[in-house]
């Protein structure tokens, strides 16, 4: 028994340090996975922009496949023509099937251009913040949020069910689609803005809900339209009214800021206008310089023959 009493009071730090031990690396490891998780959802819209990107890219090489399709076959539509075995509504319907194809190319290399420039913005947003509030997911289903609060001001005020039941009614072909991708967006929502999501799965959301915010707007300004023919709305502009361009925005802000910086300019002109002067003027000094200048070039020598005499 003394033996082993001996070697407990020997060796009886081991334990606890081990103990110590093991909890400090499954604390350091809870850590990392923490700091490895925040990462990847701070990279999620990146992910998810360049996997659309990926995508949009194969769009527009499989919709120049179907405009050469398209050009090969009216080629051949029209030869057939010459040599009498085609008609000329099979050579309309061959330029058209072109003209289609070639709407599709456009389309998809603009979409191709918005997605770059998405991607841009999320290249951009990495390392911004670490804002819980400000990560990607998170401000997606803020906006999710936002429109439903929009959307939930006609359905519980009364006086706004009242003017515009155009908002309720899904018979109106604008509010139809808006319901529905409503429903894909609500289908698409994670259940928290920290749920672990795949990129994919968080592009299908962000594009859902890009689509839900249009589409209101789309069923906003149809029902105010059909308020103002009813004589429901409200006075002054609304959702219907015509918004300016982008470049007329544009042109007002470089207005806007040509005459902050033409006012700014006149006021610190005037303010050197307006200071006050030394005395004496800015060639007060004049005189001194000039006697100094002429004393430096007197001969030394005449001092020598002032002595003498």
């Amino acid at each position: 028994m003394e033996p082993f009493l001996a070697a407990f009071a020997e060796f009886w730090w081991i334990g606890p340090t081990a103990i110590g031990a093991g909890a400090l690396g499954w604390l350091g490891l809870r850590g990392q996975r923490g700091r490895r998780m925040s990462a990847k959802a701070r990279r999620l819209a990146y992910d998810a922009s360049r996997e659309a990107v990926r995508q949009a890219q194969q769009e527009v090489q499989a919709t120049r496949h179907g405009v050469h399709v398209a050009r090969a076959e009216l080629a051949r539509t029209q030869a057939g023509r010459t040599a009498g075995y085609a008609g000329a509504d099979e050579v309309a319907a061959a330029r058209r099937a072109l003209d289609a194809a070639q709407r599709a190319a456009r389309a998809a290399a603009a979409t191709l251009r918005a997605r770059r420039a998405a991607l841009a913005a999320d290249r951009a947003a990495l390392g911004r913040s670490s804002d819980p509030a400000q990560l990607p997911l998170a401000r997606v289903m803020a906006a999710d949020d936002a429109v439903t609060a929009r959307w939930m001001e006609y359905e519980t005020d009364a006086a706004r069910q009242l003017a515009f039941p155009a908002m309720s009614d899904a018979r109106v072909p604008q509010t139809a689609a808006f319901l529905s991708e409503h429903r894909t967006a609500r289908a698409l929502r994670p259940a928290t803005a920290t749920a672990r999501i795949t990129p994919a799965q968080f592009g299908a959301y962000r594009d859902a809900v890009a689509r839900l915010h249009q589409t209101f707007e789309a069923a906003e300004a149809e029902a105010w339209r059909r308020a103002r023919a009813a004589g429901s709305a409200p006075p002054g502009p609304g959702p219907d009214s015509p918004r300016p361009a982008d470049w007329v925005l544009t042109a007002q802000e470089i207005a806007q800021n040509l005459t902050q910086t033409v006012l700014a300019r006149g006021a610190e002109a005037l303010a050197r206008a307006t200071a006050p002067r030394p005395r004496g003027g800015p060639h007060a000094h004049d005189g001194e310089r000039g006697d100094t200048y002429r004393d430096s070039s007197r001969d030394p020598r005449d001092d020598h023959r002032g002595d003498d005499a």
